[in-house]
């Protein structure tokens, strides 16, 4: 029976679309990496995927199943944005200044009010709507200082089942006094948020230093300890961003080879580290990086609003770097995925590289899953595969509606969107096989 779009459905169910995923990285497996249906079928049991492939076969295969049919859209997987701050969410679009300023004159005072269990609760309410609004279904995810601004999102993405990660952010030195912990602190309060929410239904800590600057070799050794007592957690900070915030690291740590020395001394570049940036990385760092299988989240927004400098892609893919894209809201100007791509397909014009849609989907779904080392639990519609999907609109604005009429291939047809398209764009998000936003409803 097909299922009017605002009806409820049963599981197991179909879902019956255009459907695309990616298996493999473009860049490496080109075309092959794509697998695209014009008329594709999605089965959802239990909230993963069962089956998926042309409707044709989906169709005879299973009989009597709820089928939730979609006409002139698109399905995705749901998009993973490997770096931001839900904190900052207040101070989105802050004008004028450079990494190290802007902190100072707007992140850090709008993080105070993370003390208040209530604000962060409020903030951290609008801030996961305004992600399923954009089709984000999972999110690596700064905190502040405050435990509490980790239990106020983490109870909120509980609540939505989302597969989440997030951690408190330890800073014990050059930030204002109101927002400083301590070593014993830091890690005291980070270890029991641990074993509160750390594998709690969709949800995983990251140990969170904000970054080399503000904290102590201790404070960095502290974090190698936690990830040490309790395998599983990630690692996420920050990482050769803006050019002034490099030259003070070689003054804070003189005896470290670079940057990601600094880290690489402290024993924090793993599998599950999550470096943001990576801006102004030697061919060292890179190797480091590829060596130790750790990740880099590629932030084109951000980078441009601050003027933090332009991302080389393909220094990390020569050395097969995992790379994800994130927004980093508040410094990024927007919760939009697809508008991610729009300013890294810039980024990579600049100079004189194409990124094309196929890559752009890669980065945004199972790039990302793979920066989380999640492949296999979400970034596409492999079997077993918790079902997060997103449903694109082809008429999400008169502009696109006009544009994707003229288009030949859904090369044209997707780069068309992920160029013009937003939040309108979002028609519908799914997590674990329940709608968690509605555009229209």
């Amino acid at each position: 029976m097909v299922i009017p779009l605002t009806g409820e459905v049963e599981m197991p169910f179909i879902v019956r679309s255009e459907i695309m995923d990616c298996i493999d990285d473009p860049a490496t497996s080109g075309e092959d990496a794509i697998r695209y249906f014009k008329d594709g079928a999605l089965v959802v049991d239990d909230g993963k995927v069962e089956n998926f492939g042309s409707a044709e076969d989906i169709m005879s295969e299973y009989s009597g199943l709820d089928v939730v049919e979609y006409k002139n859209k698109l399905i995705i997987p749901g998009m993973i944005d490997t770096h931001i701050h839900f904190p900052q969410t207040e101070m989105i679009a802050s004008y004028g200044e450079q990494l190290l300023t802007w902190l100072t004159e707007y992140a850090f005072p709008t993080e105070k009010q993370f003390e208040s269990y209530e604000h962060a609760s409020e903030i951290a309410d609008f801030f996961i709507k305004e992600l399923l609004k954009n089709g984000t279904t999972t999110a690596l995810v700064f905190g502040t200082v405050h435990p509490q601004s980790v239990d106020a999102f983490f109870a909120k993405a509980q609540d939505k089942k989302l597969r989440m990660i997030a951690g408190k952010a330890m800073m014990n030195r050059n930030c204002p006094d109101y927002l400083q912990d301590t070593v014993d602190s830091g890690y005291n309060d980070s270890k029991a948020l641990i074993e509160k929410w750390h594998g709690v239904d969709r949800l995983s800590y990251a140990v969170t230093p904000r970054f080399a600057v503000t904290s102590t070799p201790e404070q960095l050794e502290s974090c190698a300890l936690l990830l040490e007592e309790y395998p599983g957690l990630y690692l996420h900070t920050h990482l050769s961003e803006n050019v002034d915030e490099c030259d003070w690291i070689k003054k804070l740590y003189p005896d470290s080879k670079d940057y990601l020395g600094v880290y690489e001394d402290a024993g924090l570049v793993g599998k599950r580290s999550v470096f943001a940036h990576g801006i102004y990385l030697s061919d060292r760092e890179l190797n480091c990086l590829s060596e130790n299988g750790a990740a880099i989240s590629h932030c084109p927004t951000s980078n441009l609003f601050i003027g933090s400098g332009l991302f080389n892609l393909k220094s990390s893919e020569a050395k097969e770097i995992k790379v994800g894209v994130g927004t980093d809201v508040g410094g990024g100007s927007s919760f939009s995925m697809l508008q991610s791509y729009n300013e890294a397909y810039k980024i990579q014009q600049l100079q004189n590289n194409k990124l094309s849609p196929y890559k752009g989907l890669y980065l945004n779904t199972l790039g990302g899953a793979k920066a989380l080392d999640l492949e296999g639990t979400i970034g596409n519609f492999q079997i077993g595969c918790e079902a997060d999907f997103v449903v694109l609109d082809y008429a999400a604005t008169p502009l696109i509606e006009l544009r994707l009429n003229k288009a030949k291939t859904i090369h044209e047809k997707l780069f068309a969107l992920m160029m013009l398209g937003d939040d309108r764009a979002i028609f519908e998000t799914w997590a674990l096989g329940e709608k968690v936003h509605s555009r229209d409803h």
